[in-house]
């Protein structure tokens, strides 16, 4: 992804960077190596993004060995791993300006062996954010059959950039002041 815009949120650069890359052929693939870079852990899974909106994000990951276990099914943590990425960027691709959001607790219940290609889809909605803020969010991880191999409630800490009103990102609100 390109160097961010002064004062743009994280949710600004994501927004931006899928609007020029999602529609070029291969584009989301680039999209989600740039995401890769970015949060290079998140890269080890080799996620990609096939959908994302302000609120909701599908990310698929192949079955590959780098994210195996001896049982010959994908390891938890790349499960986890999954569920934070997809929870990650449906909620962030939905941040205003001066908002900025961080994991700080996440819960997964494994239903079943995950084997195969898996895709993990979430929906949020984003509330307005006047201060610190705890938004608890679901992703669930699919396998091939459409069977649910994994859910996960991740917790996230949405709170303003140092130095920055929250409220400016309303152009409405910053009128009314």
């Amino acid at each position: 992804m390109t160097k961010a815009t002064p004062g743009a949120s994280p949710g600004t650069m994501i927004r931006r960077q899928w609007a020029r890359w999602s529609g070029r052929p291969g584009g989301k693939w680039i999209f989600s190596r740039l995401l890769g870079r970015i949060a290079p852990y998140t890269g080890s899974i080799s996620p990609l993004v096939e959908e994302l909106a302000p609120g909701y994000a599908r990310v698929r990951m192949d079955d590959r060995r780098q994210v195996r276990n001896h049982l010959r099914s994908i390891h938890a943590i790349a499960l986890v791993n999954l569920a934070e990425v997809t929870s990650g960027l449906a909620m962030t691709a939905g941040l205003p300006d001066g908002v900025r959001g961080i994991v700080t607790a996440l819960e997964i219940e494994y239903l079943k062996k995950a084997r195969g290609p898996l895709v993990g889809e979430c929906r949020c909605a984003i509330p307005s954010i006047t201060a610190t803020t705890d938004l608890a969010i679901e992703a669930v991880l699919h396998d091939s059959g459409g069977d649910q191999v994994a859910r996960a409630r991740v917790t996230w800490r949405l709170s303003p950039t140092e130095g920055r009103d929250i409220r400016s990102a309303d152009p409405a609100a910053s009128a009314r002041r």
